[in-house]
């Protein structure tokens, strides 16, 4: 498998498409976010108590364990998507349709993957950071890696009505904002560029991402190849003839 790490390109912030970008990143934020998203927010808080909030997280979070399923059976991290089967089947059984996490109590704890992260582990750029209106911030081999992941919606493998499916994306994302309420106040209150301290913080996050995928890649295989290594220097060992 191809890419090893972010390349050296990818180290920098690669904006060529700024003044779009901050143009939209003024609607998502001042407008959208301001005017719609964090209102909704902060009655989604006083009205759902806290535990309710973290339920429908856990479930939110089920549901969208074939997106993270295929993409680590492609990136090669087999023990990894193996957790993930196992964790859906316990908490979609135990866990009563994933509002409850028995799996994490068992130490099979959650991660992340995604078509974007998976086009990383194959050698595919980046590209430039892209800000799109209502989602959230990306680069172009991510907003491409979003519109695949979209199709292993589970939802979208039946005739819903569009409503019931923005419905749902509205309802978690505004449960995502009222959980995160004081972090997205104190990053607006101590960045004197936010555009700026979103844009760095997400890249810096999506390098970390990129690269622990391909270390647990890696470890995968490691641990496939070493037995036949092993084996293979046993053998050659064994018929060298001894002086």
């Amino acid at each position: 498998m191809a890419s090893d790490s972010p390349s050296a390109s990818e180290q920098m912030d690669y904006d060529p498409w700024e003044s779009f970008n901050d143009k939209t990143f003024y609607f998502n934020f001042n407008l959208a976010d301001h005017y719609a998203i964090k209102p909704a927010a902060k009655v989604w808080a006083d009205v759902l108590p806290v535990e309710l909030r973290q339920s429908l997280a856990n479930a939110f979070y089920n549901l969208a364990m074939p997106r993270r399923f295929v993409n680590k059976v492609l990136q090669g991290r087999l023990p990894s998507a193996c957790i993930e089967l196992t964790r859906f089947v316990l908490n979609t059984t135990v866990g009563v349709a994933g509002l409850f996490d028995p799996a994490s109590r068992l130490g099979l704890d959650k991660s992340d993957a995604d078509s974007g992260e998976t086009f990383a582990v194959y050698g595919v750029k980046a590209g430039p950071y892209l800000v799109l209106p209502l989602l959230p911030p990306l680069d172009v081999r991510d907003a491409v890696g979003f519109a695949a992941d979209s199709f292993m919606d589970p939802l979208s493998w039946f005739i819903t009505p569009i409503g019931a499916d923005f419905g749902r994306a509205a309802a978690q994302r505004i449960n995502e904002r009222a959980d995160n309420m004081k972090l997205y106040d104190d990053v607006e209150d101590t960045s004197l560029d936010l555009y700026a301290a979103v844009r760095n913080g997400y890249l810096q996050r999506r390098r970390k991402a990129i690269r622990d995928a391909v270390l647990d890649r890696d470890r995968t295989w490691e641990r496939i190849t070493d037995p036949f290594e092993h084996h293979e220097k046993s053998t050659l060992g064994a018929d060298t003839p001894s002086e």
